[in-house]
């Protein structure tokens, strides 16, 4: 009996030399990080094109105002967010005051806080929710923004959050350590309250970690503190009281007695 004839004979294999390897090894572009690269010409974008309308914007703006310390200790008021951008580096952090539905009385904690309100049309939904800024250098804010969709509700919180940004001071647990430079705790003993919570910070050495609550975690890790001891008490799961417990305590780091 006769073989088939195949239609498709299989193709002879030929090897690439080594110097060819190389050439195809090096011809791979790299891969680069487009999405770092575009936040940083957005903003770069948003502060070129940024029209200051009041006086200390403009002055930050022409560069005769250089230092957010100084403008904060002067006691002046920032009315727009472009300057604290212009003179810092701030990172931002949502806090989770919300709480999304679940079986049986409650699910997971989520940053969008959900309201009804009733009317003749049917129910209107509102969002809110609170953001934090900070440079991780003594610098932090905190701010509360709400709108009926959720992403205007964070860009009114951010826009707060700069534009209440406050100097906070830090310490050390060890008199001995006063020479380094780089302080880790809070100076002293402070207490903040909001509502029902009140909550106290206080001095704890090096490599402790933040002994706070997960939401003051994110406050504190903005404002350059590494190690603190807390006590709380209240109804401390109300994330939107306890976080303005922790501002109000951090606030209180400014008025050491002399």
């Amino acid at each position: 009996m006769a073989e088939k004839e195949t239609k498709n004979k299989p193709k002879d294999l030929i090897e690439a030399v080594p110097e060819e390897v190389e050439n195809l090894v090096l011809d791979v572009p790299e891969i680069e990080k487009p999405v770092e690269k575009e936040k940083y010409e957005s903003k770069k974008d948003t502060l070129s094109s940024w029209i200051p309308k009041t006086k200390l914007g403009i002055s930050v703006k022409e560069g005769k105002e250089k230092d957010i310390d100084k403008i904060l200790d002067k006691g002046k008021k920032i009315l727009e967010p472009e300057i604290v951008d212009y003179l810092l580096s701030v990172e931002s952090n949502l806090l989770l005051i919300g709480q999304a539905k679940g079986k049986f009385g409650g699910g997971k904690r989520r940053a969008w806080r959900q309201t009804q309100k009733k009317t003749k049309e049917g129910n209107i939904l509102t969002f809110s929710t609170m953001v934090v800024v900070g440079d991780k250098n003594s610098h932090v804010g905190l701010g509360y923004g709400r709108a009926k969709e959720t992403l205007p509700a964070r860009e009114k919180a951010l826009r707060h959050a700069k534009l209440s940004l406050t100097k906070i001071q830090r310490g050390f647990e060890d008199p001995a350590d006063t020479a380094k430079s780089d302080p880790h705790t809070v100076p002293f003993k402070v207490e903040g309250k909001c509502g029902s919570v009140r909550i106290t910070l206080l001095p704890a050495p090096r490599g402790t970690g933040l002994a706070v609550a997960d939401e003051c975690k994110k406050i504190l890790k903005l404002a350059g503190i590494k190690d603190v001891y807390s006590r709380a008490t209240g109804q401390t799961r109300t994330t939107f009281n306890l976080a303005r417990a922790c501002m109000d305590a951090l606030s209180k780091t400014n008025k050491m007695i002399r």
